[in-house]
């Protein structure tokens, strides 16, 4: 069995910066991660990926050769792309016998919760491939500073998990900088524990752009309740307790801590006696000497055989 991360979420959530820390956290817990590109969009990836879509199709083309907008020409990208299903099942099968992938998939919200065709191509590798994926779905951590905005987002994460079908993590990513976006009606545990609305609602109400729709909030409000499927965890994705949490409850999302428990124990052992602050940034700056001191070296052979 081969265990990851398909990570979701709008644009703007975090989820290249999500899935560059957490590659990172990953492998200093002793883990072997590939991570795999699938936005087409992503030109400037701050980490390395085993596997690009844009080997595959780029979105610039797309765009000049059908005349579509950004939005249009994701969905062709995805469509394609499960129609070449075949084409990334051979990109993965060299990572499974010791890698923990993580997915990071294109920002457009409309691919995971009305098109089918990102949950088909998922499916099918999991059937194929044997996968045991959890989504993880991001919501910046802003939207909780507007009652409206964070209905919304309970609304999208509640139609995504229906949608998708999977094991799924919602996250409140970017917690760390809540506080700048101004001062919250209720404390943190009611926006990521999802308690009573009501309260809520009586924020809305008080906004006279928004009282007009006090009904339709109502009722939005008590069928996300009626479900009683959403929270949220934190992160700060430079926090190492934070993004030890979310790894832990991702692990018994998708089954990795049941099939290698004492692993994961050695594996989080490995953190607890590190520094008490894990520096996302530290991190990736070592990591980019490493990666500099690899291409002289390449350069120093290349000059030494001619």
């Amino acid at each position: 069995m081969v265990f990851g991360q398909v990570v979701i979420g709008p644009p703007g959530s975090g989820k290249t910066t999500y899935c560059n820390g957490m590659s990172q956290f990953l492998q200093l817990i002793g883990r072997k991660v590939a991570v795999i590109n699938l936005d087409p969009a992503n030109d400037a990836l701050p980490y390395e990926c085993a596997v690009n879509i844009e080997d595959l199709i780029k979105l610039s083309d797309v765009m000049v050769e059908h005349s579509l907008g950004p939005n249009g020409g994701l969905v062709y990208c995805m469509d394609y792309l499960e129609k070449n299903i075949d084409w990334l099942e051979s990109k993965l099968k060299p990572l499974l016998k010791e890698h923990y992938l993580l997915f990071d998939f294109p920002g457009q919200v409309e691919l995971f919760f009305l098109h089918d065709n990102a949950k088909n191509m998922i499916m099918e590798l999991i059937k194929k491939l044997d996968l045991r994926l959890t989504a993880v779905h991001l919501v910046d951590a802003h939207l909780c500073s507007d009652p409206g905005k964070y209905v919304s987002a309970l609304l999208l994460s509640l139609s995504t998990m229906l949608h998708l079908e999977l094991p799924h993590v919602n996250v409140l990513s970017k917690i760390d900088l809540i506080e700048s976006y101004g001062k919250l009606a209720f404390n943190l545990d009611f926006y990521t524990d999802v308690q009573d609305l009501s309260y809520l609602q009586n924020e809305i109400s008080q906004d006279p752009r928004s009282a007009k729709y006090r009904k339709l909030t109502k009722e939005l409000c008590e069928v996300i309740e009626d479900y009683g499927l959403v929270n949220f965890t934190p992160l700060d994705i430079q926090d190492k307790e934070s993004v030890g949490n979310l790894v832990k409850l991702i692990d018994k999302s998708n089954g990795y801590i049941f099939v290698g428990i004492d692993a994961s124990a050695v594996e989080f052992s490995k953190i607890a006696v590190g520094p008490v602050d894990w520096d996302y940034y530290r991190v990736a700056a070592v990591q980019e000497k490493y990666i500099k001191d690899d291409e002289d070296v390449d350069m120093t052979k290349d000059s030494e055989t001619k």
